[in-house]
């Protein structure tokens, strides 16, 4: 097969889906590679190593495109990306399909065949932890006085005491958080609905982090008192009340944070709202708000090489044993497929846009005795399925 390599174009975004290294792997594995030029460039990944992998570099985007079998990138696709997309096209990203009826349409539209790469992770997404520390980072960056913050250090000074901090959420995000701050010497409190996460996280720890039950309630009881807030839940999208609202923020201290690393829409906070790395920062009630929605970009090597390593197994999987083969034997790429020759695929993408879907053990008529099995990767269900399963 061919597979072809795609600079990502989204504000901000500097990472590529595969390094040289991976590269090197799939056209040892018998694939022709096509690489968009300076696909990894910002990355620290020139078009010379590429080569050096077997690759070839291509001109234009839209070359790539017409002669891919199969195409990958970091993040979702643009508007001017979805006529490039073709009928029986494999197509990868992180999609967010949900999120994106727009792209979803073109798609559906196309008759392609894609896959969401944030539902691939068997062991969570490189990108979680990333997001997590860099967004920790950010967020005591965010805390110096010259960027709006109350000028606070986060593990303090003699006579001077650090600053406290909450964690909403216990999940891969929040735990990477909790490992910078925890470090660098913050007064941490996490907050998780499960007890079992909580302990397991006080005990890592040595019982020197607070934890809480998290819910709204919990949050207002402790959030004037807080410095910095990091949310990394996310937010079932079919919600419309919030964590944090707008009047809970008058409660905080002016130059007080918050950053929104999940950063849903809807989501758990009601103030939040996307921003890039070239304006990351808004004001509501005095509170400082960080909102990028693709963190890693910021340490793009490290987040490509994470990323790359953990995704060259999955585009191997499907590039050398084909579609219905790699979500038979690899129930997380399964739940991945996002869409097949025009049927939508994905359940949470049904459930919030109310469209019609198909299951793609159904639609890929598995044999469900030996497929692997993976958890659903989201809690919105949906039963709005097709009238019937098409004959494809």
């Amino acid at each position: 097969m061919v597979f072809g390599l795609l600079k990502d174009t989204k504000k901000g975004e500097y990472r590529v889906i595969c390094t040289p290294l991976e590269i090197a792997s799939i056209t040892g594995s018998g694939h022709k590679v096509l690489v968009e030029k300076n696909a990894g460039k910002a990355a620290g990944f020139p078009d010379e190593a590429y080569v050096r992998a077997g690759a070839e570099i291509v001109e234009s985007r839209e070359e790539v495109w017409r002669r891919s079998d199969m195409v990958a990138k970091v993040k979702e696709y643009s508007p001017d990306e979805f006529p490039l997309m073709r009928e029986n096209q494999l197509i990868l990203g992180c999609l967010h399909p949900a999120s994106h009826p727009e792209e979803v349409d073109a798609l559906l539209a196309s008759k392609c065949i894609s896959f969401t790469a944030e539902d691939m992770h068997r062991y969570g997404s490189p990108n979680c932890e990333a997001a997590g520390k860099q967004g920790a980072l950010f967020g005591l960056e965010s805390l110096l006085t010259i960027n709006g913050g109350k000028g606070k250090y986060v593990g303090g000074f003699a006579g001077a005491p650090g600053i406290n901090a909450i964690i909403l959420g216990g999940g891969m995000v929040g735990r990477a958080a909790l490992s910078v701050l925890y470090a660098l010497g913050a007064n941490v409190t996490v907050m998780d609905i499960n007890f079992g996460t909580l302990k397991a996280l006080q005990d890592q720890h040595d019982q020197k982090i607070n934890t809480m039950f998290c819910t709204k309630e919990a949050i207002t009881s402790i959030i004037a008192k807080t410095d910095l807030i990091i949310n990394a839940v996310r937010w079932p999208k079919h919600r419309k009340d919030f964590l944090i609202d707008k009047e809970m923020l008058k409660l905080m201290e002016p130059g007080s944070v918050l950053v929104d690393i999940s950063n849903d829409d809807p989501g758990a906070i009601e103030s939040s709202r996307e921003t890039s790395h070239d304006d990351p920062r808004y004001v509501v009630n005095g509170v400082v708000h960080f909102c990028v929605s693709n963190i890693p970009g910021a340490v793009a090597h490290s987040t490509s090489v994470s990323l790359a390593g953990e995704m060259l197994p999955l585009i191997l999987k499907i590039l050398n044993e084909g579609v219905a083969n790699a979500c038979e034997k690899d129930g997380y790429i399964r739940r991945a497929l996002t869409s097949y020759k025009g049927y939508l695929t994905h359940e949470e993408t049904s459930a919030i846009q109310n469209r019609p879907w198909i299951k793609p053990e159904d639609i890929l008529a598995l044999n469900k005795e030996i497929m692997d099995p993976a958890p659903q990767p989201t809690s919105s269900k949906s039963d709005n399925f097709y009238d019937q399963i098409p004959d494809l």
